[in-house]
């Protein structure tokens, strides 16, 4: 089980276990409604390394990336989600729109995102803000498929509709 770690403890946690030599993975997103597709995207960044590191997008940062009716799940409960999760070691709460500041501070062997999202210009999907970040320390991005059809935003319409007075 993993444990929520703060940003000023970050550093201090990375270098250890870089010292001793672990394979550092970094993932971040909003984790909003925790659903198999997110676990699944989990497992398969940790599979990647030694130690699997997620950013959770706090609760400002969220309403501004997803609009104001989100999230539905609090920061602290979405970070104490994660972090009960096995694939997960620490979570850390940021408030900026992007990772890019976790990730300098973090300087991951390998920065996960979604399928949404494009690991180099020209390829489909959002651009990565982070991937020339990454790329400039000699990191690796690597880009996961989304499970189709487990998405939050797919879960909400499925309750809306489900339960929406006739």
């Amino acid at each position: 089980m993993g444990q929520i770690v703060t940003r000023t403890e970050l550093p201090r946690l990375v270098d250890e276990v870089r010292r001793a030599g672990s394979r550092i993975v970094f993932t971040n997103g909003v984790f909003d409604l925790l659903h198999v597709g997110h676990l699944r995207y989990l497992r398969a960044a940790r599979a990647l390394g030694d130690l699997l590191i997620v950013g959770v997008n706090d609760d400002a940062s969220t309403a501004r990336l997803k609009g104001p009716a989100r999230p539905l799940v609090p920061q602290e409960e979405r970070a104490e989600l994660l972090a009960a999760l096995e694939p997960v070691d620490w979570v850390v709460r940021f408030d900026e729109d992007t990772a890019a500041a976790l990730v300098a501070a973090i300087q991951p062997d390998v920065y996960v995102k979604g399928g949404d999202y494009a690991a180099a210009p020209g390829v489909a999907g959002k651009p990565l803000p982070e991937a020339a970040l990454v790329h400039a320390y000699g990191g690796e991005v690597q880009v996961i498929p989304l499970e189709t059809g487990r998405s939050t935003t797919n879960l909400v319409e499925r309750i809306v509709a489900r339960y929406r007075p006739h």
